[in-house]
């Protein structure tokens, strides 16, 4: 097999070149900041390696090789919120790249397209193709990116597999919890303290409300999930309450309207639609607003796919591959929904993603882009 680690290393440079490029572009989500220019700079890439790229809303497509079988690369070129303007400023300290979105996931942009380029020049596309899926709106459920793809009829036209370079930390994530994400909002009427009584107290419904979803939550969180997840108890499905909340004007008003944040994560083996819907029972009388939802997938790990992967994984790093159920929710949930096998595996580290010294360490892009390479050419060959 082609020696695709030391062909990675010696497009270090360039990598390294486009997740700083990258980076520097502020595609802060929510609300969505800067996605034109993210396009400009991704299709300025793939021209510039001999790519074609087709744009489609705010995402980017490109297809390498021939043949209809297609392993794809799909990442995506959002961040959440930085803490600081500073973030957006990359530099290489020592063994890693700082930066908002160097682990989650600029740095598995570049590692992916580098992946493409060596599998192009090593002649292993000959019987099949990779297509690159750069799309905005991961942080936010995919809205414009992976959903509008789906929407549109361009979402995993002819896969074999799907690999996706999200911060894993050195781990493959085979499956992901589906989400539902609720704003709850309770009104009552608006009264000076001093005359409560012709007041209605928003935030005492609130407690009410409350209370019988804790009852729930209790419920919820006896039940575990058979895949593997470290430490054992994230294996427990999730229901928390009051991530973001508020409520009335004043200290000396009754509160004429009170608000809390349910975030429900939704094991594999649960079944989405009657966990959506006994929630939402719980809150009969309530104004709901639905932030967002998503399905749990999984894919197994001992299918061709996963063996191709947790082998290109043992070449390239001499370590055996672990497979776990990522905690949160995955873009391989698109392709999964359809049959599709479909892995998580990137350079970064979701220890540090999202938070204020984000960081990937340098050495991890390449190898991530020899491990991509060689998985799809035992797939593809």
């Amino acid at each position: 097999m082609h020696d695709f680690l030391s062909a990675a290393r010696a497009r270090h440079e360039e990598m390294l070149g486009f997740t700083r490029e990258l980076i520097a572009i502020p595609t802060e989500n929510p609300p969505g900041n800067c996605y034109g220019a993210a396009v400009q700079a991704i299709v300025a890439r793939l021209r510039a390696l001999g790519f074609e790229a087709q744009i489609a809303g705010d995402c980017v497509l490109s297809f390498i090789g021939s043949g209809e079988r297609t392993v794809y690369f799909s990442g995506h070129y959002d961040v959440v919120p930085a803490q600081s303007r500073e973030q957006f400023e990359p530099a290489v300290k020592g063994a890693n790249l700082f930066g908002r979105g160097s682990s989650d996931m600029k740095s598995g942009l570049a590692a992916m397209t580098c992946a493409a380029a060596m599998l192009r020049d090593s002649g292993a596309l000959s019987n099949g193709r990779i297509g690159l899926v750069f799309v905005p709106d991961e942080e936010t459920a995919g809205p414009r990116g992976s959903r509008f793809l789906e929407a549109e009829g361009l979402l995993g036209r002819n896969a074999i597999a799907m690999l996706t370079p999200e911060p894993t930390g050195g781990v493959v994530w085979n499956a992901n919890r589906g989400a539902i994400t609720l704003r709850v909002a309770l009104r009552g009427k608006i009264a000076h303290v001093g005359r409560q009584r012709e007041g209605v107290n928003a935030f005492e419904k609130m407690l009410a409300v409350a209370d019988a979803v804790r009852e729930l939550k209790k419920e919820v969180e006896e039940r575990a999930t058979a895949y593997r997840i470290a430490p054992e108890p994230l294996r427990r499905s999730i229901l928390m309450m009051g991530g973001q909340c508020g409520s009335g004007s004043g200290f000396n008003a009754v509160p004429q309207e009170c608000w809390f944040t349910i975030d429900r994560r939704i094991n594999p083996e649960e079944n989405f639609e009657t966990e959506k819907r006994r929630l939402l029972e719980e809150l009969g009388g309530c104004d709901v607003e639905i932030l967002q939802e998503g399905a749990a997938a999984g894919t197994e790990e001992d299918c061709s796919a996963g063996r191709a992967l947790a082998g290109a994984m043992r070449r390239v790093t001499g370590r055996d591959a672990s497979f776990e159920m990522c905690p949160g929710l995955l873009e391989t949930r698109f392709y999964a929904a359809r049959g599709i096998p479909a892995f998580a595996y990137g350079p970064g580290l979701l220890t540090v993603s999202h938070g204020p010294n984000e960081f990937v360490p340098v050495e991890r892009i390449a190898e991530c882009a020899a491990i991509y390479a060689e998985t799809a050419a035992e797939l593809l060959g």
